[in-house]
């Protein structure tokens, strides 16, 4: 990795580190649903012309129930619950939490797939759940504990990625990356249309709002995919993923510097304990590239 694709992937984690910036910032005025629908929708039509330009909407139609899959489990759900959770936790624990999901990964592979751990991957996992212990039991001056059901929201978030990527890997490897991300953010869209008249905003959003759910679609989700997808074709898949280790400390940098959000031990202790526990629970050496949606993923 030369110094031009390591300024690429410092980036790239720093988008999506900055997407729960946005959606600390847009969530309480939009609603999970309202800006979640803006997000999906609005990155689906950013990068929906090079879609075209391919003439890849004849290889997304035929494979519309798929998609609309992918779209609720890696999309539409995990996005609303970790839009949701912002709501109630700083930007940075709710990094914290999306880190977890190579340790659900893990999990669910040996519980559901009957997958071998190794020792390594064990302690992995026991780290990673003791991150989460510390991050919702460590009370310090000044800085209230994470309600459970944010916390419980965004851990479910995390799970609903591990189903997406399990019925990636079954039913969509053969569709190409930028098809798949435009087909899940427009299907995640459809999906929750149907809910925004039951979840519609109290109080018109403020400007602020208005640009944070832009920089989450266009930003956060359609260029971060864009750069993502470089990434991969220019590094491969194992350097690539190391973003996921950087985004939790970018999401908690921008949160302390521009909402004011405290950092304490715990959840600096945290922090160290879920990513370390999530680089030795990903030690499967594994050759499949996932798609991500975080900073997502969120």
């Amino acid at each position: 990795m030369n110094a031009r694709q390591f300024g690429i992937l410092v980036f790239l984690a720093a988008l999506w580190g900055a997407s729960f910036l946005f959606m600390r910032v847009a969530a309480p005025e939009f609603g999970a649903v309202w800006l979640i629908e803006g997000r999906v929708g609005l990155a689906g039509l950013v990068l929906l012309p090079w879609v075209l330009s391919g003439g890849g909407l004849t290889r997304i139609l035929p494979r519309w129930r798929s998609m609309l899959v992918v779209g609720l489990l890696n999309a539409a759900l995990p996005f609303v619950l970790i839009a949701w959770a912002t709501t109630l936790i700083s930007a940075g624990v709710a990094s914290i939490l999306n880190a977890t999901v190579p340790i659900f990964s893990a999990i669910f592979g040996f519980l559901v797939l009957r997958e071998r751990l190794t020792p390594i991957q064990v302690l992995g996992i026991v780290l990673g759940f003791a991150g989460v212990v510390v991050l919702i039991s460590w009370r310090q001056d000044g800085m209230a504990l994470p309600p459970t059901g944010a916390v419980a929201a965004a851990l479910a978030a995390c799970l609903s990625y591990v189903l997406a990527a399990h019925y990636t890997r079954h039913r969509m490897q053969d569709v190409r990356p930028l098809d798949y991300v435009v087909g899940m953010q427009l299907s995640a869209a459809l999906l929750l249309m149907p809910l925004l008249p039951l979840f519609a905003p109290h109080a018109p959003p403020g400007m602020v709002a208005w640009w944070s759910m832009l920089g989450l679609a266009v930003l956060s989700t359609a260029l971060a995919f864009w750069l993502y997808f470089r990434l991969l074709h220019e590094v491969g898949a194992t350097r690539t993923l190391t973003v996921t280790y950087l985004i939790p400390v970018f999401a908690i940098v921008w949160g302390h510097l521009l909402l004011d959000e405290q950092v304490g031990w715990g959840i600096a202790i945290s922090c160290a304990l879920i990513v370390l526990g999530t680089a030795l629970a990903n030690r499967r050496g594994t050759t499949t590239v996932p798609v991500r949606s975080s900073a997502t993923a969120e």
